[in-house]
């Protein structure tokens, strides 16, 4: 009989596909042994290499599938490509350079847009179609939680910890001695910061930037809650993910990442919004008191004093104030549709043009303009045209899916939120643009039916989250049936030998 007639979807029936080969393989190779691509000194630049394969698995797959508003993200960048046409303009009160030296910069940008573009197209593909099962996805995103609290105690207890990585030692020292390159090849634990009146590590493996890590921490820790807590596992599993995450608290509060704290409040208080819109008071009670517990843990340790440590030293603002009044009024004046294509380093500082950097004090002075949140950069770089085909994408994934009440469309739709507020405070390129739009592309696949099929119910009991999908009930009715009519001939068989 029919795989579609034993249970109305082929998918139920096909087999789970294995972990490191076959289709979709290479998103598992990306994500899951992320921390050695790390190690090895690859670390970002794994994503455009691992890009390349599946842009030819999907050139050959008929058609290619787009998830909801897809188009506006494709429009956004042709803007990006269109914005390079405006490297050679020289704003005023910025330092001057070649279109040539801008060329690696805006190069770079539009490398990794294109590369995560194709990670999430090629993601959501395998997934819709059958081929990569959803929760694998999921689960994958859980494991780089545990990788960024991993990194974050690294960052934490080791904040001088570093090494020349292989990649690094293959370099020519011409090219390694750049800063920015070293970001790139050389793994380090944490970013070394003295605004406290002392040198404080503040966690960044191994996302390359505490900033980062902040940002991958925001959009990671809802995927552990749902992949361990909403799915079936074991209990041990659920003990060690617990303990994960009640000791992440300690590298979420020692990162003094005033804009993660931030994040997820905004995520505490839309999930609670969400359940309570979707009729679940209880679900927002729990949330509630987890909130209020977690509160007390930091108020009550060494922590709190930390937390008020950071607030009365807020260190960047400043500096981040006169760099995004600057990006701004900048891209109005002189090149509001399309940007600069790239970053500009300002002549000196907010008070004197005669401030720049020195041996002593490398940060002073000549501040990027683009370069202290995903909004200020896309603004100055691409534009106001680019500014609102960004936006306009995120907020058309919100309005396509708020009234998706599941628990993965709470979480994805959550994800999106936050990356809207950390426009102000964070880049998004390149890892956490990346997790973004996984994170957009599970709440997009959960709408199809072969991803579906070991989706939770957030309103049944754990225990039964599973059990009464109407998918499985046919395929559970079908089984029975199959049995009963193979007894029965085999009864007959007996009777008739």
């Amino acid at each position: 009989m029919p795989a579609t007639t034993i249970a109305g979807n082929p998918s139920l029936l096909r087999p789970r596909p294995p972990l490191l080969r076959g289709e979709g393989s290479i998103l598992t190779w990306l994500l899951l042994f992320y921390p050695l691509w790390w190690a090895l000194g690859m670390g970002v630049l794994i994503v455009p290499l691992l890009a390349v394969p599946m842009t030819l698995m999907l050139s050959r797959q008929r058609p290619v599938l787009f998830p909801p508003a897809f188009g506006l993200w494709l429009a956004f960048l042709g803007v990006v490509l269109m914005s390079l046409s405006t490297l050679p303009l020289t704003p005023p009160g910025t330092v001057e350079a070649s279109f040539v030296s801008r060329l690696p910069g805006a190069g770079y940008r539009l490398v990794f847009y294109l590369a995560v573009t194709v990670v999430a197209l090629y993601a959501y593909n395998v997934i819709v179609t059958g081929r990569y099962p959803l929760r694998r996805l999921i689960n994958l995103l859980a494991w780089l939680f545990v990788v960024t609290v991993a990194g974050g105690f690294l960052g934490t207890l080791f904040g001088y910890f570093e090494y020349t990585s292989p990649v690094e030692a293959l370099l020519p020292a011409s090219i390694t001695a750049d800063g920015f390159v070293q970001s790139l090849v050389r793994p380090t634990s944490a970013q070394v910061m003295t605004f406290l009146g002392y040198e404080s590590p503040r966690p960044a493996a191994p996302w390359g930037y505490t900033n980062t890590w902040g940002n991958n921490f925001g959009i990671l820790f809802p995927w552990l809650v749902v992949a361990v807590f909403f799915f079936p596992t074991s209990t041990k599993l659920r003990f060690f993910a617990l303990c994960c995450l009640v000791l992440s608290l300690v590298p979420m509060i020692y990162s003094m990442n005033r804009g993660l704290w931030f994040n997820l409040a905004i995520a505490a208080a839309f999930i609670a919004l969400r359940l309570l819109m979707s009729g679940r008071p209880q679900a927002m009670l729990s949330l509630a008191a987890v909130t209020v517990l977690t509160g007390v843990i930091i108020v009550a340790t060494p922590l709190g004093t930390l937390v008020a440590s950071r607030f009365d030293n807020p260190h960047s603002d400043d500096g981040r104030a006169f760099a995004s009044q600057t990006a701004v009024e900048t891209t109005i004046n002189h090149s509001p549709i399309l940007g600069f294509g790239s970053t500009r380093n300002t002549l000196g500082s907010g008070t004197s043009i005669a401030v720049g950097p020195t041996v002593d004090c490398p940060r002073c002075g000549n501040r990027t303009l683009g370069g202290n949140g995903q909004l200020w950069q896309v603004l100055f770089a691409h534009g106001l045209a680019g500014l609102a085909m960004y936006l306009a994408f995120l907020v058309a994934v919100l309005w396509h899916f708020r009234t998706d009440h599941s628990l993965i469309g709470i979480v994805g739709s959550t994800v999106i939120l936050m990356s809207l507020t950390s426009m102000f405070y964070y880049n998004a390129l390149v890892t956490p643009l990346l997790l973004t739009l996984l994170s957009y592309v599970v709440l997009a696949a959960n709408h199809h039916a072969p991803a579906r099929q070991a989706t939770p119910d957030l309103d049944a009991p754990p225990a039964d989250r599973f059990r009464d999908r109407p998918a499985l009930r046919r395929e559970k009715d079908a089984s029975a049936r199959i049995g009963t009519t193979f007894q029965h001939q085999h009864s007959s068989g007996e009777r008739s030998s």
